[in-house]
């Protein structure tokens, strides 16, 4: 194996031009391609090296089914003659009191990939640390001849990328598993605007939505003992994670929505039943809760496949429930990550446009009727009843409907002594407690929310008439007379995977430790 390090490719800064760059040059196959040229492109320099096995770094995109990244890495392998393991990186220590709730159905589901790729002679190789620093020497020891990763646009997942390729001995590709149209093809420049960026996805939907092969046949090895790594103690992990925080105002995990990828498959199969799928029309009411899908969590973590959840609505039909339903997870969903590959600034006010900043800006002193901290904020203490149950159902649940959502984080805007602090604390809030915090998602649906015309003086409030609030007893907490939006359990989850939070919820604090006291 070479021992030097590989001249890695110069990572392109974001910007309206970030994809269309050189360094997103596209790598071709010796072999017939069974997974599209353009979905991937060389992050360093150099041919895959003529010995050692093919390694995946499982980051965004965590499951063994439907995953472009996985049979790209298998095709290379397969097609000269080499052993294939999977890696995946994971923090050396659970930090942070939502802990339990992001670690905790992240690794119930890794746990199920594991499993189903060691099926097929996979090993699945768990490393604690940062990935530049702890992938390079597993690198090493297997003499690896080639690096495949999956794709983010967030910030942190470019720059480990980055310093990967330019630390790892042997090549190192990038292959966009998440989305239908890779975010480089769909477009090489910031769209502002989900009807900027449709045509040009609609375009290009013929050339990618295609089913996936079947994952080729690989040369067995026992590739755990020759990098000197154990298999991973699932049970030991998980129960880190979800113990790591023992404070009484700790986020548990949700315990209504089972991880994995076969829970994925089922919701997915759940929803696009003829009589459920129809209601998708009504996803914006939040009194018909069973029109939401369910699959957010699931997008959010990888654990099921935005090309399979669209080749499988097509299939069914549905007309113009199927059509808003493709809408919103292929073009609504990779105009986020569009947003936040080229918009370098894609979670603060800077990455707004001009007379969004503008405007704001003049509207800047307008008089508050309420100013709330972020302790108010998290405890859901407002003068505002339908907000506060919005909160505490996130807090309590990790979830919040789609449509309440837009009229949570508008009101943030009004309690808060300016724009910044309310993308801040709207972030926070949501990255704290929601099952789906840290994706690119978020950040534009935050970023919309600031500067959208919902600015004082120019505000277009979110005004939501016939919502049913209701009292519930949190059935794993006790938590008695929390109000709460009334809605399915299976929605809209997002959990920042990889990322901890800082301290948050001490609402919990008081139910908790009296009902601690109860039971002695």
């Amino acid at each position: 194996m070479q021992s030097s390090k590989r001249k890695a490719q110069p990572e392109p800064e974001a910007g309206p031009s970030a994809a269309a760059a050189p360094t997103a040059k596209r790598v071709a196959a010796a072999a017939p391609a069974v997974v599209h040229p353009a979905r991937v492109r060389a992050l360093s320099e150099g041919a895959m090296l003529p010995s050692g096995p093919v390694v995946y770094l499982m980051s965004r995109d965590q499951r063994a089914a439907d995953n472009w990244a996985l049979l790209h890495a298998a095709q290379r392998a397969a097609g000269a003659g080499r052993q294939l393991a999977v890696a995946f990186t994971l923090f050396p220590s659970f930090a942070g009191t939502s802990a339990a709730r992001h670690f905790g159905f992240m690794l119930r589901g890794l746990a199920e990939t594991a499993a189903a790729l060691e099926a097929r002679g996979i090993p699945f190789l768990l490393l604690r640390g940062q990935a530049a620093e702890a992938v390079p020497p597993l690198l090493a020891r297997l003499g690896c001849s080639l690096l495949v990763t999956d794709f983010s646009p967030l910030r942190e997942g470019r720059a480990w990328r980055a310093a990967l390729a330019a630390a790892a001995a042997c090549p190192v590709e990038e292959v966009d598993a998440h989305n239908v149209v890779p975010v480089w093809r769909a477009s090489p420049k910031l769209e502002y605007a989900a009807r900027t960026i449709r045509p040009k996805i609609t375009a290009a939907l013929p050339e990618f939505l295609t089913d996936f092969p079947p994952l080729p046949t690989l040369p067995g090895w026992d590739a755990a003992a020759a990098a000197g790594i154990a298999p991973p103690d699932w049970p030991t992990l998980i129960s880190e994670a979800t113990r790591a925080n023992s404070a009484a105002e700790a986020v548990p995990e949700v315990d209504w929505l089972r991880p994995g990828e076969a829970a994925a498959a089922a919701a997915l199969s759940a929803f696009l039943q003829p009589s459920r799928l129809r209601l998708y029309e009504k996803r914006n009411d939040p009194n018909c809760p069973q029109a939401l899908s369910g699959l957010s969590p699931y997008l959010h973590y990888g654990q099921v496949s935005a090309q399979r959840c669209a080749l499988a609505a097509r299939a069914a039909g549905g007309g113009a429930a199927c059509d808003s339903f493709l809408e919103e997870l292929v073009v609504r969903k990779e105009l986020s990550d569009n947003f936040c590959l080229h918009n370098p600034h894609y979670d603060s006010l800077a990455g707004a446009s001009e007379w969004a900043r503008a405007s704001l800006a003049a509207h800047a002193g307008d008089k508050r009727e309420h100013l709330y901290g972020r302790r108010e904020l998290e405890e859901a203490k407002t003068a505002d009843r339908l907000w506060n149950a919005a909160q505490l159902e996130m807090v309590h649940t990790g979830k919040m409907h789609g449509w309440c959502r837009m009229y949570w984080a508008k009101k943030i805007l009004e309690w808060t002594e300016s724009p910044e602090v309310a993308l801040r604390e709207a972030i926070y809030l949501n990255d704290s407690a929601h099952v789906g915090g840290g994706r690119a998602r978020v950040r534009v649906g935050a970023h919309a929310t600031r500067s959208r015309r919902v600015q004082l003086g120019r505000a277009r409030p979110k005004r939501l008439r016939g919502v049913h609030v209701e009292h519930r007893r949190h059935p794993r907490h006790g938590l008695g007379g929390a109000a709460c939006v009334w809605q399915d359990p299976l929605y809209e989850l997002c959990v920042r995977a990889l990322c901890v939070s800082p301290p948050l919820h001490a609402s919990l604090t008081r139910a908790r430790t009296q009902r601690r006291q109860t039971q002695v």
